[in-house]
């Protein structure tokens, strides 16, 4: 991780990027996400339908970079530990999406899934907190 961070901060630095403002480069890993996220406007496909069509996935190669290189200048901009701060949200995403409980959850049509559930009830805690 830490070679790619250097190669990145080296490409900004080398282009005088290496002080752009926080908000613009997550207005960008919006932009970028958004034109991920264009790829599949207007079907739902299966993860192994997507796989199936090679063009897409072409596509999806080249957006996904985009998203993570913006987001990866944001880090190294930023000054984070661009591993720690991926492990300590997944350590978080772990307590409060347990496997077990997520692997037995059944997912029933016309109604709330337990993942929603979870995080409305851990944004509500998060607001009371911040009160």
């Amino acid at each position: 991780m830490k070679k790619l961070e250097q190669r990145i901060h080296k490409y900004l630095k080398a282009r005088h990027w290496h002080n752009l403002r926080p908000a613009d480069v997550a207005k960008s890993i919006m932009i970028e996400g958004a034109e991920l996220l264009e790829l599949f406007q207007w079907e739902n496909l299966t993860l192994e339908e997507v796989k199936r069509q090679p063009e897409k996935m072409e596509h999806i190669k080249k957006e996904l970079a985009d998203v993570l290189i913006y987001a990866l200048e944001m880090s190294i901009l930023l000054g984070f530990d661009t591993e720690k701060i991926v492990r300590q949200k997944l350590a978080q995403a772990t307590k409060k999406y347990p496997a077990k409980l997520m692997k037995q959850a059944k997912q029933e049509p016309g109604t709330e899934s337990l993942y929603w559930r979870i995080k409305k009830a851990h944004r509500k805690r998060s607001k009371k907190k911040i009160i």
